[in-house]
């Protein structure tokens, strides 16, 4: 390896966020309620009972995080729309205000040289349309399609790099399947629809995005984590499978034209997740416009997940996942995730070879601990410096095996509510203080703003 990589010249370094997570401003100007704000000021939902309502306060901050990321030489802001910024009832009525705030800050992003990536859908979805019968209504799909024209319409003209959905596996199976996020449904039929609800109004949006967007780059960004099985028996090795499938070929499988792998399929429906028949809600023309071309894919990687089949958790009295060992803490984040930078490049080296992406966009990866300001007033953060560097390492070390990577987006810019954990793990590159709303950019994201300007680092 040499003593200092270098990524490709037009190598897009960026850092990412989320509506929700970082705005706060959760009744201003006229924006509706989401799923997420209804979910939040629901007893026993979040951590503390924290909720989104102020968070970063980025509404009011944002130029000043606009200056932030200028210090830190970032190339790239990967943002959300807040759907009910726009549409408040989800269709129907536009709030001007909204498309404003939103024309006002790809504008002054464009003007510090900084390329905006919108996410259209990042789970906040209007609460209207929740009480119609959210994602496991096909209509909502209509809608999306609705409010992804009103946005484009406003902002195509200017942003370059387009995302449909942020993470539908998450949406489906944690907000609909096991209930721990929004909407907070515990039913696998209703998570099935779902997923399939939202793969459709990424290919319903796809050609609307091309058509007001032409000169623009439109994809969907699906979470990619690493599943490996605890041991090689037969039931470790099928469990490892039902849940790689679940999560990841589910939605890769249609998206790139293979429609829904058979033994995922076979799963849910043992699980009675097809009540009205295997694959109901499935209509004539959806495969198809489900697998409409992107021009990219964005991957969202942060862990290995290790996995142990049921049966022998239980037989021998043992965790489903393997968890880490007392000596071993270094290499495990606070949210219990496994730091594994070869999950990475293996999880890149997939979709590139056996899907064919396109083009590939790391559109989150980073790690969550609680480092705060140290007497000097900086926050030495040495294991999450540490982790950026291995997964960037990884990132490189793709490039060079054929991988068509086009960028990185560091999550996140900015501590910030970490959804069903509230305000109790912290991912920023940037520290927060809730109360007062002081950043003090941490030594990992002093870190990345020198690789970002160098266009590479030192691999050690």
């Amino acid at each position: 390896m040499p003593s200092f990589l270098t990524f490709p010249e037009h190598f897009l370094w960026g850092a990412a966020t989320a509506a929700y997570q970082i705005e706060g401003a959760w009744q201003a100007d006229g924006k509706g309620e989401s799923i997420w704000d209804r979910f939040a000021h629901t007893p026993g939902k979040t951590r503390n009972g924290d909720t989104g309502d102020v968070a970063c306060d980025h509404y009011h901050r944002w130029p000043d995080d606009i200056r932030l990321m200028q210090s830190l030489g970032l190339r790239a802001y990967r943002f959300s729309i807040a759907w009910t910024r726009i549409l408040p009832q989800g269709r129907g009525a536009i709030n001007q205000a909204g498309l404003d705030f939103y024309s006002r800050l790809v504008d002054s992003l464009l003007a510090a040289g900084i390329e905006p990536g919108v996410t259209l859908y990042h789970w906040d979805l209007p609460q209207a349309l929740q009480d119609q019968g959210g994602w496991a209504n096909r209509d909502t799909a209509a809608a999306f399609v609705e409010y992804a024209d009103v946005v484009s319409r406003r902002l195509g003209d200017r942003v370059k790099l387009w995302i449909t959905h942020n993470e539908p596996a998450v949406v489906a199976w944690l907000g609909h399947s096991n209930g721990e996020h929004a909407p907070g449904i515990n039913d696998v039929a209703t998570a099935a629809a779902v997923s399939h609800h939202l793969l459709l109004s990424h290919g319903w949006a796809m050609p609307v995005l091309r058509q007001n967007s032409p000169d623009a780059e439109a994809g969907i960004t699906l979470n990619i984590n690493w599943t490996a099985p605890a041991s090689r028996s037969a039931a470790d090795l099928d469990f490892a499978r039902n849940v790689d499938g679940r999560w990841v070929r589910w939605f890769l499988d249609p998206l790139y034209g293979r429609c829904y792998p058979a033994d995922v399929t076979a799963d849910l429906e043992a699980e009675g997740a097809f009540p009205h028949g295997v694959l109901s809600f499935v209509q004539p023309g959806d495969y198809v416009a489900i697998a409409t071309p992107t021009d990219f894919l964005g991957v969202n990687y942060y862990n290995r997940v290790i996995v142990r089949s049921p049966a022998v958790a239980e037989a021998d009295n043992l965790p489903p996942t393997v968890i880490p060992a007392p000596h071993d803490l270094d290499h495990w984040s606070e949210m219990g995730w496994e730091t594994y930078p070869d999950g990475l490049f293996a999880t890149l080296a997939r979709v590139a070879f056996e899907y064919q992406a396109p083009r590939i966009y790391i559109t989150e990866n980073g790690a969550s601990y609680a480092d705060g300001p140290d007497a000097d007033g900086r926050v030495h953060d040495a294991r999450r410096l540490a982790y950026v560097r291995q997964h960037l390492v990884a990132a490189w070390r793709a490039i060079q095996a054929g991988v068509p990577l086009a960028g990185y987006f560091a999550w996140s810019l900015l501590d910030n509510f970490e959804w069903a954990h509230g305000y109790a793990q912290r991912f920023g590159l940037t520290w927060v203080n809730y109360e007062t709303q002081e950043r003090i950019v941490k030594d990992s994201g002093l870190w990345y703003g020198q690789a970002a300007r160098a266009g590479g680092f030192a691999p050690a």
